[in-house]
């Protein structure tokens, strides 16, 4: 074995610590809480593939992740790290859903239109953290975590204060019409077309990061972001493009869960996508090739996690705080390298 395979090996492998990590803290928890410990065993590692509906939850919840966490991975490489994936996500779906019930244009064009009113929302609010960078030096890992709590009650008032909500008491915006809902590749289970989506974002994102110039410019302003300036290339472009980028991909996710799962802007239905796809990203070293398998293992693990904390009576959500072990054993060292790289985003 050479040494450059030798160390994508050991890579490989540290990356599998964390969810290494949640899967024994998981199983940890069902054994001290569980009222049947090996038949929750059995479900946590089985379950997901025991039926359609589950087996098809599980490639649903992975296909959000693979949309999110490629605008997750390409702020990250390019060195603008941003934590406002949950507002973005949030935005999407609900811009999304009140285009699709306002315009009366012919189905294509609606949805067409609805789908770059979504991207342009969570495009926008990642690139607010942009320009606080560039106005006043505000940190984006910081302002973009603060725009996100700031715009998720902000929609949450908006749909409470709905028309359709405050008659109907749904917490939601109408329903869209059935043209504009994606079909469903393997009912029972909301399984959609976005999961066919959501692999060609991957790939696509792969070419361009590992296979354009603006990719090899995208991973030097991520990797030696001091060189890059001496190189002469503009970290102002480099901060808009790549947070516009993040954000669009972001909002997408919001945009076809209300298109192939909800098919309504309900409040909450964002919960833990923006936070996921962090994960994910951060597992798969921003490579948007290894989002598409890290996504396929943390959604069975916490779609898993949440079947048996609900089968077994759990008082808690496992799947809750599996994730968060996930985060907080990944994002330590992760501020650390960026410590020590002066990272500067």
């Amino acid at each position: 074995m050479t040494a450059h395979s030798h160390g994508r090996t050991a890579a490989a492998l540290s990356a599998l610590i964390s969810p290494a990590l949640g899967l024994a803290v998981c199983v940890a928890l069902i054994l001290c809480f569980a009222r049947t410990p090996a038949a929750a065993l059995r479900s946590l590692f089985a379950g997901s593939f025991t039926s359609a509906y589950y087996f098809g939850t599980m490639l649903n919840t992975a296909a959000f992740f693979m949309l999110a966490g490629c605008g997750s991975a390409l702020a990250i490489t390019g060195g603008v790290m941003n934590l406002g994936g949950e507002g973005q996500v949030y935005a999407g779906g609900f811009v999304g859903c009140l285009v699709l019930n306002a315009l009366a244009l012919p189905a294509p064009l609606t949805f067409a239109a609805a789908l770059l009113a979504s991207a342009a929302s969570g495009a926008l609010l990642a690139m607010l953290s942009a320009a606080l960078r560039e106005l006043r030096g505000a940190r984006v890992l910081l302002t973009s975590f603060l725009v996100s709590a700031a715009v998720i009650p902000l929609i949450d008032g908006l749909i409470t204060a709905s028309k359709h909500s405050s008659q109907t008491n749904l917490l939601a915006l109408p329903y869209i019409a059935e043209a504009y809902r994606l079909p469903q590749l393997l009912p029972p289970s909301p399984l959609s077309w976005s999961l066919a989506v959501a692999l060609a974002v991957c790939a696509i994102a792969w070419a361009v990061v590992f296979r354009t110039r603006a990719g090899r410019e995208l991973r030097l302003w991520g990797a030696a972001p001091v060189f890059a300036t001496y190189c002469g290339y503009s970290a102002r472009r480099n901060a808009f493009l790549t947070l516009a980028a993040s954000g669009a991909l972001h909002a997408l996710t919001g945009f076809f869960a209300v298109c192939g799962t909800y098919h309504t802007c309900h409040k909450g239905f964002y919960a833990n996508m923006g936070w996921n796809a962090l994960n994910v990203a951060l597992i798969a070293r921003a490579n948007p090739l290894a989002v598409m398998p890290v996504s396929l293992l943390l959604s069975w693990l916490f779609t898993s996690a949440s079947r048996v904390s609900l089968t077994q009576g759990f008082g808690f959500d496992i799947a809750g705080i599996v994730q968060s072990v996930i985060l907080f054993s990944i994002a330590i060292p992760f501020v650390a390298n960026m410590r020590r790289h002066g990272e500067a985003a």
